[in-house]
């Protein structure tokens, strides 16, 4: 096979992995579905509540890495009044939560709500809210 020939067929290949890659979405097992499904019902319940309490005690702290959110009383006093607005709240009671992993193995679930992303992961305690972030 020719020199060039070659070339133009590792340039079609490399060209075509991250659309293979795309096409193929990660699908979350049964059982890690049930334990999200578990979980993402007592959130909705304590946000239909607006209980900021009981939605710290389901969030990682310090959240997304801040120091200055280091404990659930910040996460109240600083996040919870920002983020869990009534149309946010509303937003992710009836969302779709949509899976997805991370460059890290992590299982992620997505709320997308306007312009914000609320991001569930699951850690080894369990599933937790641990980010928002912009809906880019």
């Amino acid at each position: 096979m020719g020199f060039l020939l070659r070339i133009m067929l590792a340039t079609a290949f490399v060209n075509l992995a991250p659309a293979v890659a795309q096409a193929k979405k990660a699908v979350a097992s049964p059982a890690l579905q049930k334990e999200f499904d578990g979980f993402i019902e007592k959130f909705r319940a304590a946000l239909s509540t607006n209980d900021s309490a009981a939605v710290a005690g389901m969030t990682r702290l310090p959240f997304m890495n801040d120091s200055a959110i280091r404990d659930a009383a910040q996460f109240r006093a600083k996040t919870y009044p920002t983020s869990f607005t009534a149309k946010n709240r509303a937003c992710i009671q009836r969302g779709k939560a949509v899976y997805d992993r991370d460059p890290e193995n992590n299982d992620n679930y997505f709320v997308f709500c306007g312009e914000l992303i609320f991001v569930f992961t699951k850690t080894p305690a369990g599933f937790l809210f641990t980010e928002v972030g912009a809906n880019d």
